[in-house]
């Protein structure tokens, strides 16, 4: 699948064959330039990579959506909150590009899988199984297009064929039914008997859709429509297609190295060329990032706080400054301090509202790093926590090590700090998918793979499937598998606040754990919205950026329960009349 990004990259005006970016200001195809496309097998099959690329739109744009960031897991840099994402701050309508540019894109991508599914089959130049197989991975397309939409408006306009730019004039259909277009177009590709259920990793064909796949998006719609018995099935499928836990390290997952694991259900193939690279580590690279990163966002503080201990304990702050939590907010950021601060810094933190009682001189850093270590080891694999490494590689000579502290001097010789996006304020940085030392210098096409579907993420849909279904017991396993590979004390293995007590214990258990997990993978957003406490998750519980202790520097803003559909773009209202606009949205 790497040949098809560098195809992609070297073709790229085949796309202009596959429709232009506005859904209903598209030109039709005319007769010769179909017949054109897909008489040659080169063209159909660059035709079929036009559909795949649509897919990078999402993660190879440094100011693209960044699906986490509506989340309760991050938060966006303090200079750009209300510029990039003023639906956190309530003050968003329905002309807001945002939700123009996600409306297009995902129709883009079903305008050019319709392109394909109607007009590969003639294609003579390719074998019947090779066209069967790519009318099955557009139809996969095709449904996570549509899913993807579903999620977010909860009832869309259906075309499953291309028409003239007049004829885009269907209303929405009910969210039910385009649930079961997802699914009617996922039971088609199950149903592919030349289709794969995995690739092995040397395939030249790894990246591309399997059943695997399918059963996975196929689980995901049936949990949407609450049908856990068939969600489970499907979930059981995919393990029995060949997916499974990758066995080393939760950190060693995301990098190149291991980005074809069979923990990788689907993923998006990145390649280190000009927008075919994913840009992690310049949204969530800091400034010592090779390339220079920007801390596009920073690890929301709650979230951090959440990661349990390894013994699987609630992490609190007392149980290492015993009294912390009860402290004024400006008051304990003494405990973040570094060692052996000059005379201004000290009085510095004492006007800001630092209790300089509190300050050990040469002890302080070692005091805070004690709240970091002994933690569920992915905190550490993706937070790049207080007076820990960070191997940077943006200065010139050999990769250096930096280090997060506060107050923030040089990163330079002889003080090392790690430099960030915003160095007036002391953030958590994300570590997950930022380039190490000088791996990948150019950070705005990183090619290692990005993940949207993981077997670690089946696992957990599984105990959910099973929870729901009152099968509490059984859940558990499956749960433990992901805590058990990632290093955490496993559930209902001796400790009280290890034990499971009842069926809502286990569905916030189980929530919890995809967080952890998943944090920084794009996912979390649409999990929220579907178990119904994105509410509680970004406006009560992540509440907005904070610095390290604490000290909110902008707050979030709930804008009433319209936000949890999003509103039909209002040019394609006007475009289209038949276009019912969510309740709320004007």
């Amino acid at each position: 699948m790497k040949n098809i990004t560098k195809i992609m990259a070297a073709l790229a005006s085949a796309a202009t064959l596959l429709g232009c970016n506005d859904f209903l200001d598209r030109f039709p195809y005319d007769t010769v330039s179909s017949n054109t496309v897909y008489s040659s097998a080169i063209l159909a099959e660059n035709a079929v990579t036009g559909v795949y690329s649509n897919l990078l739109a999402n993660y190879n744009s440094i100011t693209g959506t960044n699906w986490d960031a509506f989340s309760s897991v991050l938060d966006v840099n303090d200079q750009s909150i209300s510029l990039r994402y003023p639906f956190m701050l309530g003050l968003v309508q329905s002309n807001n590009s945002l939700f123009l540019s996600t409306w297009k894109t995902f129709y883009e991508g079903i305008n050019r899988a319709n392109d394909v599914i109607a007009n590969i089959g003639g294609t003579t130049a390719l074998s019947e199984e090779v066209r069967t197989r790519r009318i099955a991975e557009c139809k996969f397309l095709r449904a996570y297009c549509y899913y993807r939409l579903n999620a977010l408006w909860r009832g869309v306009p259906v075309y499953l064929e291309n028409l003239a730019p007049s004829e885009y004039t269907r209303g929405r259909e009910t969210e039910e039914q385009v649930w079961n277009v997802v699914l009617d177009d996922l039971n088609d590709v199950i149903a592919c008997e030349v289709l794969p259920d995995k690739y092995k990793s040397g395939s030249s064909d790894y990246g591309r859709v399997t059943k695997g796949a399918a059963y996975a998006l196929r689980g995901k719609t049936y949990m949407w429509l609450k049908q856990w018995d068939k969600a489970e099935a499907d979930f059981l499928k995919v393990g029995e297609c060949g997916f499974g836990l990758f066995r080393g390290a939760y950190a060693d997952i995301f990098t190149e190295k291991n980005e074809k694991s069979d923990e990788m259900v689907f993923s998006i193939t990145m390649e280190d060329l000009p927008s075919h690279g994913n840009v992690y580590s310049r949204t969530y690279g800091n400034w010592m990032t090779a390339g220079n990163g920007q801390n596009h966002y920073f690890m929301n503080v709650n979230f951090v706080n959440s990661y349990q201990w390894v013994d699987g304990r609630p992490f609190s702050f007392d149980d290492v400054i015993s009294g912390y939590d009860k402290m004024d907010v400006k008051a304990r950021s003494v405990y973040f301090l570094r060692n052996n601060m000059t005379d201004t810094e000290k009085a510095t933190m004492k006007a800001y509202g630092a209790d300089m009682s509190q300050y050990d001189e040469t002890g302080n850093e070692a005091r805070i790093l004690k709240a970091y270590t002994g933690r569920d080891p992915r905190l550490a694999a993706t937070v790049i926590a207080p007076y820990t490494n960070y191997l940077g590689g943006f200065a010139s000579g050999a990769a250096t090590n930096y280090q997060t502290r506060w107050p923030y001097r040089s990163e330079n010789a002889p003080d090392f700090d790690l430099r960030t996006g915003s160095p007036t304020h002391m953030y958590y940085s994300i570590r997950k998918f930022v380039t190490v030392g000088k791996e990948h210098m150019n950070v705005t096409y990183n090619p290692v793979d990005v993940p949207v579907i993981r077997y670690a993420d089946v696992l957990l849909c599984l105990a959910e499937c099973l929870n729901e279904q009152g099968r509490t017991n059984d859940a558990v396993s499956y749960v433990n598998e992901v805590r058990g590979r990632a290093g955490v004390a496993k559930l209902d293995s001796g400790a009280d606040w290890l034990k499971v007590t009842g069926q809502d214990d286990l569905r916030k258990r189980i929530q919890d754990e995809k967080h952890w997990e998943l944090a920084c993978e794009e996912q979390l957003y649409l999990e929220e919205l579907r178990w119904g406490i994105w509410k509680s998750c970004k406006f009560d519980f992540a509440k907005g950026l904070q610095q390290c202790w604490g000290d909110p520097v902008y707050d979030y803003s709930y804008g009433g329960d319209s936000y949890l559909k999003w509103p039909v773009p209002s040019s394609e209202k006007e475009k289209n009349p038949n276009l019912e606009q969510n309740d709320g949205w004007y």
